[in-house]
């Protein structure tokens, strides 16, 4: 696609610099194309050039409050603002959700006055967004049962280092419409990337969430489809992404879920449907032989332990962003 529409020149008139300082990320359709293309620049030079940035957030704090489990999202926030030059603080909300003891309102008045960003991953996207409408400082989303945009991020940089500009590029998802799925729709419609989604019936995304995508897609060139079958989904496909096909929460589900997901499974056979320079991308943690095949996982076309890694340079930039320190000349 040749240059941008004349409504995405205008989304992006302001510098990203200057429209993300202060700004929360509660959804990826929070940014313009402008804004997440500029993400994914300083992410892939923070990643290049680290010990330009070592000391770009001198003395800012970040809280992290994490009703779920997490292994790469905590470890790579901590590690990022670290290895910027400021500190953070976790706090276990596994036991006693946000809002339960103290409203989030007077919870958000008190932290915006200790710390310079608040890091959130919950269960209820309305705690992200009531904790955002109170807070004086950003709030980021790193995951609710809605979204899951810093995954997005690090997934299309990802793609990026490997392909390079990514419109046109064919993106697919295959499995549950879940949160992560919401996310990576959004992320592939501002980048101007073609993103077709296929989920057993009743386990589609959010027609909400759908309808956003498609509206973004119309202005930046992009197509977003949803289907039920899994072939058809993978057919030349440029990407194959999953996850699990029980996310936190709805484990109860599992034993319903688990013969109904069976055959969408990504394996050699699926695999084989897609380009053949196709790579393979799952967000992590996997469970082995249910939704992927170990050959898949552990396979050649596999890029799954480096959107792991993104993770860090991606949230590097984000932090970078919303804090205002910027790209180093």
């Amino acid at each position: 696609m040749a240059g941008k529409p004349v409504l995405v020149q205008e989304l992006d008139a302001v510098a990203p610099q200057e429209s993300l300082a202060g700004r929360d990320l509660c959804s990826i359709a929070d940014l313009t194309p402008g804004e997440l293309a500029a993400i994914l620049s300083l992410a892939h030079d923070v990643k290049q050039n680290p010990a330009n940035y070592r000391w770009a957030l001198d003395a800012k704090q970040m809280v992290m409050f994490f009703e779920k489990a997490s292994l790469r999202t905590r470890l790579t926030f901590e590690t990022a603002i670290n290895t910027l030059g400021g500190a953070a603080m976790f706090v276990d909300q596994t036991q006693s959700p946000l809002g339960e003891r103290e409203s989030l309102a007077d919870i958000a008045r008190n932290v915006e006055r200790w710390v310079s960003v608040i890091v959130l991953r919950t269960y209820a996207h309305d705690t992200i967004t009531e904790m955002a409408q109170y807070a004086s400082v950003p709030v980021i989303n790193a995951l609710s049962d809605l979204e899951h945009p810093c995954q997005a991020i690090a997934d299309f940089m990802t793609l990026e280092e490997r392909f390079g500009d990514l419109r046109g590029f064919n993106f697919t998802y295959v499995g549950d419409g879940n949160n992560v799925c919401h996310s990576l729709m959004l992320t592939a419609a501002l980048l101007g990337a073609h993103c077709t989604v296929g989920t057993p019936k009743n386990y589609a995304p959010k027609a909400d969430i759908v309808a956003q995508a498609r509206a973004i897609a119309n202005v930046t060139g992009s197509n977003i489809t949803v289907v039920n079958d899994a072939v058809a989904t993978v057919k030349g496909a440029d990407a194959i992404y999953t996850d699990v096909c029980t996310s936190m929460g709805f484990e109860h589900e599992a034993t319903k879920r688990a013969p109904i997901f069976k055959p969408w499974q990504v394996n050699e056979a699926l695999m084989a449907h897609a380009s053949p320079s196709a790579v393979f991308m799952h967000c992590l943690p996997a469970h082995r032989n249910a939704e992927v095949t170990d050959a898949v996982l552990d396979g050649p076309q596999s890029v799954v332990f480096d959107q792991a890694e993104n993770r860090m340079h991606a949230q590097k930039a984000l932090l970078l962003m919303l804090l205002g320190a910027g790209a180093k000349a």
